[in-house]
């Protein structure tokens, strides 16, 4: 599984936000959105927040892109000609766990769904404002290097994960410290969001955790956020981890059985 914090081989991701200490290389992100006039507002709102950003008006020549060149970050409009944001993140994910941002001109139907199948990492509803949007990629970035410390939720006796533990429940392993994720020896490749939101769960096994939990803690989301990406990102986790794994608890939530 790749190292977090290098989506698709690229240097470790900083940004105007980064630590200090951390290297000064601008983050760089790869727009696909076809109307023109929005195409370039969000690319001159997003280089003032120093983004270095390459922008494509059609599915095809996003794809283009993203195989010559590198980049931390995707934001992917759904209404696409050529390939739409929905193929192309498919495409993207063959290869890559780079994160991914869609927009959608529709927030209540398919759209929404049918990105975060594909792969992707969150959503937001056009119109969308310049904040909202640099904040949701903030909090993609943050996924994207993310590094748990040590904290409670494990059993009393076994007392809290330590810096760079190995967790095991049952054939599921998970390297702390590597980022890494096995299931019966063989490493399965999570993309950011899905690998916090597993760790979330490992650091309360047995627990129910509501979704607006999942969402405050893992999207960084207000209790006004949509819990769909929750219940979308929990099946991508199945699929790849076993059905079993993590179990519905109709009501209440998720929680990740011992």
């Amino acid at each position: 599984m790749p190292h977090l914090n290098r989506p698709n081989g690229s240097e470790p991701l900083v940004s105007s936000s980064a630590p200090a200490g951390a290297s000064s290389r601008p983050v760089r992100v790869l727009l696909v959105e076809d109307d023109e006039l929005m195409r370039r507002s969000f690319t001159v709102a997003l280089e003032r927040y120093g983004y270095e950003m390459k922008a494509a008006a059609d599915g095809l020549t996003g794809l283009e892109l993203f195989r010559d060149e590198s980049f931390d970050l995707l934001i992917l409009d759904v209404m696409l000609p050529a390939l739409d944001g929905i193929g192309l993140c498919r495409r993207v994910r063959e290869t890559s766990l780079v994160p991914v941002l869609m927009m959608s001109a529709r927030g209540d139907g398919l759209d929404v769904v049918a990105g975060l199948e594909a792969g992707a990492d969150d959503y937001v509803v056009k119109p969308v404002d310049t904040y909202v949007l640099v904040a949701r990629i903030r909090s993609l970035l943050r996924r994207a290097t993310y590094a748990p410390a040590p904290g409670p939720g494990r059993a009393a006796d076994e007392g809290p994960p330590s810096e760079g533990e190995v967790l095991v429940f049952g054939d599921l392993s998970i390297d702390t410290a590597g980022m890494e994720v096995c299931v019966s020896g063989s490493p399965v490749a999570l993309t950011p969001t899905e690998l916090k939101l597993l760790l979330e769960f490992a650091a309360h096994p047995g627990v129910v955790l509501e979704r607006h939990t999942l969402l405050r803690n893992v999207w960084e989301y207000g209790w006004d956020g949509d819990s769909r990406v929750v219940d979308l990102c929990v099946q991508r986790l199945r699929r790849k981890l076993g059905r079993e794994r993590i179990e519905t608890v109709r009501g209440f939530g998720y929680k990740l059985r011992r």
